[in-house]
């Protein structure tokens, strides 16, 4: 459904995804933001269906089904790998899908000029219904007051008229679908889920993502950042190419500081213990333990748990096993929940107990058998 471009070719670097908005393809309105990037990336932009490269769609997707689409291409790419992720509007509403449906695989976001919401159902179906009835054409005004702000076309013709042109050559079905996609995105009261870092980049005068929204969802989610960028309307990289470039390349530094790896840790960290029961370890910290706790979620969980080369479900398998041959039984029923919560059945759990009891012994399996039998039975009631 959905096709990519190659902007910056660099397959040693880490994978970055870029997002159009609607009515744009990804090369004419990330290419020249995209190439100042200092910070090495192998960068490649996705288009919306019946947009730039992509091919017309057979039929609704939603946003969900935009963002099953770019962890697709993200496969064919990186099969498994982390990637780090910046979209336009109905691309940064996409990143947003991302970071609640694949949170294991966005390792950091950048979402511009876009929202939790973006405007008004009403106003996204009458949309379809005129670019159904009377074309692309009779949008084309519109959106080019709604893109730029005051000035720029004068400013800029070339840029504006390539962006022009890329609406112009729309699917026109395709982009209806976009807007009813849209018309039903709302993950307003989700934003708390969101554990990864995000840079929220609004533009001063953009009236189909003011600022506002930008600044809900930075405050929203667990670890957010919030930009605005003046004399700035809604295609902030074609307008703003360079500042939105430094944006992105303090966010997305090649080297991540710690305080980076800590976020990742702790987003994985809640993904797989749960939020109650990092909770208790924060509210439980004090001045004598913080270095030990700052210790584990960087190290452990940022550097270790993060890593692409394993699934989860193998890392728990792992964990469980050197628990037991170790006799660390007051982590072992902390994990046991984990193994569930990463995809491991009640079965599949007591295999790797029987394992045990061969290879790290049968005294050990069985205070090991007993601890799970405990945790499991507490879970079903």
């Amino acid at each position: 459904m959905l096709t990519a471009t190659t902007i910056v070719d660099a397959p040693g670097q880490p994978l970055l995804l870029l997002g159009p908005s609607l009515g744009t393809s990804s090369e004419t309105l990330w290419r020249r933001c995209a190439e100042l990037l200092k910070t090495g990336h192998h960068i490649v932009g996705w288009d919306l269906p019946g947009h730039g490269h992509s091919e017309p769609a057979p039929g609704g997707f939603g946003v969900a089904g935009l963002a099953r689409g770019v962890i697709a291409l993200a496969d064919e790419l990186r099969p498994g790998e982390q990637f780090r992720y910046a979209g336009v509007s109905v691309g940064g509403a996409t990143g947003l899908q991302l970071l609640l449906d694949a949170p294991e695989r966005v390792e950091s976001a950048a979402l511009i000029c876009t929202g939790a919401k973006i405007g008004e159902a009403t106003g996204w179906r009458q949309r379809a219904e005129t670019v159904r009835a009377d074309g692309i054409t009779a949008i084309v005004a519109g959106s080019q007051q709604r893109w730029f702000a005051p000035g720029f076309a004068q400013r800029a013709p070339g840029v504006v008229a390539a962006l022009i042109a890329s609406l112009r050559a729309t699917d026109p079905e395709s982009y209806a679908l976009v807007c009813e996609a849209l018309a039903a995105f709302d993950v307003r009261d989700r934003l708390g889920e969101i554990t990864a870092p995000v840079l929220a980049i609004a533009g001063a005068a953009d009236q189909p993502t003011p600022p506002d929204g930008l600044a809900a969802i930075a405050s929203g989610v667990r670890n957010g950042r919030y930009v605005v960028l003046e004399n700035v309307a809604h295609l902030a990289p074609a307008e703003k190419p360079a500042e939105v470039a430094a944006l992105l390349d303090e966010q997305f530094s090649g080297s991540p500081t710690i305080e980076r790896v800590r976020a990742a840790g702790m987003s994985v960290r809640r993904q797989v213990l749960g939020d109650a029961h990092v909770d208790r370890a924060i509210d439980g910290t004090t001045g004598f333990t913080r270095d030990f706790q700052e210790l584990i979620t960087a190290y452990a969980w940022g550097e270790i748990w993060t890593r692409p080369g394993l699934d989860r479900r193998s890392r728990s398998m792992i964990t469980l096993t050197a628990l037991v041959a170790l006799g660390h039984q007051e982590e072992l029923a902390m994990h046991v929940r984990a193994a569930r919560t990463n995809g491991l059945t009640d079965d599949e759990i007591k295999e790797v107990l029987l394992q045990t009891a061969i290879y790290c012994g049968v005294p050990a399996a069985n205070t090991a058998f007993r601890i799970a039998q405990r945790v499991l039975t507490e879970d079903a009631e």
